[in-house]
């Protein structure tokens, strides 16, 4: 009888450090999963925060590369004897038509590049030096997409052209841009070297262009998508 009796103790214990066993086990395998779960969301984690350092640093180098562009124009313009203006001059008399731009190189060539344009909407691309004013040549633009034609229409009845343009934004830093904006009311866009300014093409009055600096906040936040 007592034989029987240890021998039922013995096995129980038996069945009971099982059990231990196997549910010591069981802990054991949903461990790893939990930790691989865990290690997964990580990873996600620091992917989505490379991918938004990735933008920053991107946004970051656009601005950087568009304020670069804009200190070079601005000090060639600082170093430029010849004005928009003079430029403007110089480019009509060798290339009789309607002045509709005029653009200060940002490439060190220090030239000025004034587009012409004749009385039958052919556009000429006229480079004027910006050290002594010389015509250094002149080349027809072969497009066909009637840009000097439309360029005519919207200038008719103007009473300020782009000469006059580029003298009446000088007031407001060194012109280093003159164009046709034709974007609404047609009227002369004009940079300098301390912000941009429209130009009216009746009156001359010269007043910030607030457009363009909602435009360059609105690409800006664009390129944070």
């Amino acid at each position: 009888m007592k034989r029987n009796i240890v021998i039922a103790t013995v096995a129980a214990a038996a069945l009971i450090g099982g059990g231990t066993v196997a549910a010591y086990a069981s802990g054991d395998d949903s461990a790893p999963q939990q930790q691989s779960n865990v290690r997964v969301a990580d990873d996600r984690d620091d992917s989505a925060e490379d991918a938004a350092e990735d933008r920053a640093v991107r946004a970051d180098d656009t601005a950087d590369d568009r304020d670069d562009d804009v200190t070079e124009v601005r000090s060639q313009a600082g170093t430029a004897k010849v004005t928009a203006a003079d430029a403007i001059a110089a480019a009509l008399k060798h290339t009789p038509g309607t002045a509709v731009a005029a653009d200060l190189d940002d490439d060190r060539s220090n030239v000025w590049e004034v587009n012409v344009v004749k009385g039958d909407g052919t556009d000429y691309d006229v480079r004027v030096s910006a050290d002594n004013g010389k015509v250094l040549g002149a080349q027809r633009d072969d497009d066909d997409d009637n840009d000097g034609r439309e360029d005519l229409a919207a200038l008719k009845g103007a009473s300020v052209d782009a000469r006059e343009a580029a003298q009446a934004a000088a007031t407001k830093g060194t012109v280093t841009d003159v164009d046709l904006d034709d974007d609404g009311p047609a009227a002369w866009s004009v940079e300098t070297t301390k912000g941009e300014w429209k130009v009216d093409l009746k009156t001359g009055k010269v007043t910030q262009d607030h457009d363009d600096d909602q435009n360059g906040q609105d690409d800006r936040d664009g390129d944070d998508d």
